[in-house]
């Protein structure tokens, strides 16, 4: 068994492997312990790597987690778009993007495009990492507390790194900068790099300050702003014309794998954290 690797459970029962008081910081939602898992597949999932901790240690064992989930979040990126392009047999614009792409264009007048345009920058690069490190140093310097920097930075990497070997990978061609509202990008267009990066970051801050939430009124309206934020900026880069409806659908989907990992990887990081001294007293 891997000393300080356990949270009052063994690795046969990682169903009940927590022990924090349900309002512990960081380690729940609306008391909900975030070290008890109860799916099936995700307890084996966290019995595989309880059993790494105990070979490994915690910290490398996290990494080859993160690290296995970039590389599927990676192969579902590839592997979906090559499926698309087979089931249409050719041009995917055809099918699903281009009546997309006309009707938003049958909507456009110079005021809003004006208003998305800017909209639409904030989920660029520069204004997502003004953006997340802003609400990265405040959420680190209130609470005293790594636990922001050690979401958000890898996820926004793992983000990043996701949508740029994608494009290179793909090689998918923007719409025509004759449909589309200045000013004009020329880089790759699957998948979309906004709607990919905004899911993700707003999703892991929403994240953190449900952790410290406490009220259900405050994670239905916290995650409904993630929602929100992630769908209306994918939006935006279709009604711009900078791209395609099916950029867009798969960066959520992939967003949402990511996000998703990110999340688990926490979740088994206070798994994999030994138990507070009354926890061993059978408190639960």
């Amino acid at each position: 068994m891997a000393q300080g690797c356990l949270l009052g459970a063994t690795v046969s029962d990682p169903g009940h492997a927590g022990t924090r008081n349900p309002g512990s910081v960081d380690a729940a939602i609306l008391g909900r312990d975030l070290t008890v898992w109860r799916l099936r597949i995700m307890r084996s999932l966290v019995a595989a790597f309880l059993r790494s901790c105990g070979r490994i240690g915690a910290a490398a064992s996290l990494v080859v987690l993160l690290l296995g989930g970039f590389v599927l979040t990676l192969g579902a990126g590839t592997g979906a778009t090559e499926l698309y392009e087979a089931t249409v047999e050719g041009d995917g614009a055809q099918v699903l993007d281009t009546p997309v792409l006309q009707g938003a264009m049958t909507l456009r007048s110079p005021p809003v495009d004006q208003v998305v345009s800017a909209y639409s920058m904030i989920g660029g690069t520069t204004g997502m990492t003004v953006l997340v490190g802003v609400v990265m140093i405040v959420l680190a310097v209130r609470r005293r507390s790594w636990t922001p920097v050690a979401l958000l930075v890898p996820a926004a990497a793992g983000s990043v790194l996701i949508t740029v070997i994608c494009k290179q990978f793909i090689g998918r061609a923007r719409p025509p900068l004759s449909d589309a509202v200045p000013p004009y990008e020329y880089s790759d267009s699957f998948p979309s790099g906004h709607a990919l990066n905004s899911l993700v970051l707003a999703g892991v801050i929403a994240y953190l300050l449900m952790l410290r939430s406490r009220s259900r009124r405050t994670v239905v309206f916290t995650a409904a702003g993630a929602g929100f934020f992630a769908i209306t900026m994918g939006l935006s880069r279709i009604y711009l014309g900078h791209h395609w409806l099916t950029d867009v659908l798969m960066a959520w989907v992939l967003g949402a794998l990511w996000l998703t990992i990110v999340v688990i990887t926490h979740r088994l990081y206070l798994t994999s954290q030994p138990a507070p001294p009354h926890a061993h007293g059978g408190s639960r």
